[in-house]
């Protein structure tokens, strides 16, 4: 997982994912006192990071795995990705959403071709009907995080940015499963310079209980509008968390909201909640980032408008 290998990986997927843009904001960083980056995956097809590791992950099956299919359980964000991945690489995709999934997921995993298999918002519903599938199609279950095709896809957006911006000190990106935040820290091997931190809402801070307990932890509820961020980290990215990661800051729900708000003011894009833990942990310590130059990773702008009130 040296920087080479990652380099060829970036490389395999160059025909399928777009380079996605960083953008800055004079008047953020004003507000914050650091010099601001923001790698735009939300520019991502299917509006998230997510579609990186899913085709890469699909790029590694055998063809008698492709013949029989992906399977995967997702609230949104990778449900999309894996749809797309599949219908591009020629594979059958079934989708095991939440009942409770944003409904603008939903729709985009049907336009991809993806097969729907709705269940009970527990993590224990998903696994038992993703593990359903699985034998009784033969279809390859796809784990959304904790995979290492899936994390080593997810590395390139982290390699584009370090590539093009060698000289941060901090890179912040979100944690949920942990597979873009164990991506992000492959990435930033090679960069002894730069700090790799997590974030994450208060309301389940799984991830930051983990680094702390030495193992990993669970959520009792869920309670969180990060809905992306709401599952907890596994047994092939946690150990590169705990080995990569310096710390993960933990968020108020308002003040998540309150991050969406200033990037659609200042940058003129819309995020997802999961996205804006980011930026909404760099705010709420912003003296321990003062005068530094700090990366957040804008992990995906998949939200359903409908559900937020910004008056």
């Amino acid at each position: 997982m040296k920087s080479i290998a990652l380099a060829s990986i970036h490389q395999q997927l160059q025909p399928f994912i777009h380079n996605t843009p960083i953008l800055t904001s004079t008047l953020l960083d004003q507000n914050i006192g650091a010099s601001l980056y923001f790698k735009c995956e939300n520019f991502q097809k299917t509006g998230s990071f997510k579609f990186r590791g899913a085709t890469y992950a699909i790029q590694q099956l055998n063809e008698e795995q492709k013949r029989r299919g992906v399977v995967t359980h997702s609230s949104g964000n990778f449900a999309q990705a894996l749809a797309l991945a599949a219908q591009r690489l020629g594979v059958k995709a079934h989708i095991v959403m939440p009942n409770n999934a944003p409904k603008i997921k939903k729709q985009a995993v049907l336009e991809y071709h993806g097969h729907i298999t709705e269940c009970l918002p527990t993590n224990s519903a998903r696994e038992a009907a993703a593990e359903h599938i699985e034998k009784t199609s033969g279809a390859t279950f796809i784990h959304p995080s904790n995979n290492k095709n899936v994390i080593l896809g997810h590395s390139t957006s982290a390699l584009e940015l370090l590539s093009e911006k060698p000289d941060l000190n901090v890179v912040i990106a979100p944690v949920g499963g942990g597979g873009l935040l164990a991506g992000t820290a492959l990435a930033g091997e090679q960069y002894t310079d730069t700090k790799i931190i997590g974030a994450e809402p208060t309301q389940v801070d799984d991830a930051y209980r983990s680094l702390i307990s030495g193992t990993i932890e669970k959520n009792t509820h869920t309670n969180t509008i990060a809905d992306g961020l709401r599952t907890h980290l596994g047994s092939i990215n946690f150990p590169i968390i705990q080995k990569h990661v310096q710390r993960i800051i933990c968020v108020e729900e308002d003040e998540i909201l309150n991050a969406m708000i200033l990037v659609f003011q200042y940058l003129k894009i819309v995020i997802e909640p999961s996205s804006a833990v980011a930026l909404a942990a760099v705010i709420k310590e912003k003296e321990r980032f003062k005068n530094q130059s700090v990366d957040i990773i804008i992990s995906g702008g998949n939200v359903d408008l409908e559900q937020f009130s910004f008056s």
